[in-house]
């Protein structure tokens, strides 16, 4: 008889622990007074691809909260060129030497100008501003040339 007890008491406080845990739990979530949209949104993806030669929401809401006017050279260097022409990334030539940029020189601003339109080696398009217009990258490329030494 006491086996038996015993073994009604283990199913019985095991259930009860079951229970008590998915209490616990239902109320570690509603104690942080997140409905469960709320908790969607928050582990919901932080980012979404855009697709060359589709409408991307980010790129027209960066597109329509310009300024209007073209960024100077030295704005676009400093917020997309700096990553790697600073050190110098994967070859890039780095600003302020000349002896860097000298063989790029050689072959024509024509050239180096479509190569960071176009991208060459493991530069991407446009240095990764895709929002720039040919002249800004122009001017990036000017303002990167003009602190040579």
């Amino acid at each position: 008889m006491n086996l038996v007890f015993h073994l009604i008491n283990r199913k019985f406080l095991s259930l009860l622990s079951v229970a008590a845990f998915f209490v616990s739990l239902s109320s570690t979530v509603s104690a942080y007074g997140q409905s469960p949209e709320e908790i969607i949104q928050r582990i919901s993806p932080i980012g979404k691809v855009c697709i060359a030669g589709e409408e991307c929401e980010v790129v027209a809401a960066v597109a329509s909260s310009g300024s209007g006017g073209a960024r100077d050279g030295e704005s676009v260097y400093g917020t997309f060129c700096i990553a790697c022409h600073s050190i110098g990334v994967a070859g890039a030539p780095k600003f302020g030497s000349a002896s860097d940029w000298a063989p790029r020189l050689d072959k024509g601003m024509d050239t180096l100008l479509s190569n960071a339109i176009n991208g060459i080696n493991a530069m991407p398009a446009r240095g990764t501003c895709a929002d720039c217009s040919d002249d800004e990258i122009q001017m990036s490329i000017d303002y990167m040339l003009s602190n040579n030494k």
